[in-house]
């Protein structure tokens, strides 16, 4: 499926040894995902993004991923920002089956959406981000199991795929700028660029 560059949720490559928890990790950044089959750690900091944790809870294999609505005028279903989330929410679950995971089985927990940058809160791009991604996971009938949405927080979010098990902390005072530079950059990032061609939904 062709897709603009600037629009590719590209597989998370920051790999790391998480000593807190003694395990591999991946850190997923705006834009990325990350599946796996292994015993490990998926990390990722959201401000007005939404992550959906899936996984398969009997195989235990899952993944991740970290995604914005560009804001968008129309807001209807063939809107681009309603095309790029599909195209985020797509990426991730073809990998998952591709990795033989069963859509029968899936589950997912949804983080994220929160009232974070000014900009972006007047455009109510963190709820267009959480009605999004509970929408598009009740029409291909994937179960919530786990949510936390909205807020003015952001989160840091730990999802261990092998047992479903996932922590969250919310970020009251968050003491660098890089959250919201990484949000700031991928919000430009995603109004520069348009999705081109179609994306094709599960039945």
């Amino acid at each position: 499926m062709p897709v603009d560059a600037g629009y590719v949720e590209h597989l998370a490559t920051n790999r790391y040894f998480d000593r807190t928890f003694d395990c591999d990790a991946v850190k997923v950044l705006p834009g990325e995902y990350f599946v796996t089959t292994a015993d490990m750690l998926l990390v990722t900091v959201l401000g007005s993004c939404v992550t959906a944790c899936i996984r398969d809870r009997d195989k235990g294999l899952g993944g991740m991923n970290h995604f914005m609505l560009p804001d968008c005028a129309d807001s209807g279903v063939l809107s681009s920002s309603a095309r790029y989330g599909a195209y985020a929410m797509e990426v991730l679950l073809n990998h998952l089956l591709k990795l033989g995971a069963r859509r029968s089985s899936l589950e997912a927990k949804v983080f994220g959406g929160g009232k974070v940058l000014a900009s972006l809160t007047q455009a109510q791009v963190g709820e267009k981000n959480s009605e999004f991604v509970l929408d598009y996971l009740a029409t291909e009938r994937i179960p919530i199991v786990a949510q936390d949405l909205l807020d003015i927080y952001p989160r840091k979010v730990y999802f261990f795929p092998a047992s479903g098990r996932v922590m969250m902390k919310k970020l009251v005072r968050v003491k660098n700028d890089t959250l919201i530079e990484r949000e700031r950059e991928y919000e430009a990032r995603l109004r520069r660029d348009n999705v081109q061609g179609d994306v094709e939904l599960f039945g």
